[in-house]
């Protein structure tokens, strides 16, 4: 398996990882025709956001709507790791849940890597112009 994301939406994920450190980012890449087009940040409301994420709900329904309406899908969900290694930790895997890849980003390192969550499989990703 492969993710294809847009250069523009890869910059707003590091972007928007990097903004939020030391806590954790959330977010969904959506896009169409299989290529993530844009990054979309959600607020985690994870109550130890250093160490955690959780997307709010109602953020999170409110994109999903969006996505819809704007005929988008969900590619993929991405999340920081800004003190450790993109790698799923053990909760990353008891709590995924969605069927798309998720991102993670290793702030330390400067590297993102995907994965298809709880198995561990991981997806090569594909920055494309």
């Amino acid at each position: 398996m492969r993710l294809c994301v847009r250069k523009g939406a890869w910059r707003a994920m590091w972007d928007d990882a990097r903004a939020r450190a030391p806590e954790e980012a959330v977010g969904l890449l959506v896009g169409r025709r299989g290529c993530a087009e844009a990054a979309w940040p959600l607020a985690n409301a994870s109550p130890h956001p250093l160490v955690h994420y959780f997307a709010e709900p109602d953020e999170l329904l409110q994109a999903l709507r969006r996505a819809d309406a704007e005929g988008l899908e969900v590619l993929a969900l991405y999340h920081s790791h800004p003190a450790g290694r993109p790698r799923p930790s053990e909760r990353d895997r008891a709590e995924a849940s969605w069927r798309v890849p998720y991102v993670i980003l290793g702030l330390p390192e400067g590297r993102a890597r995907a994965y298809l969550l709880p198995e561990g499989e991981e997806v090569e990703i594909r920055v494309e112009p």
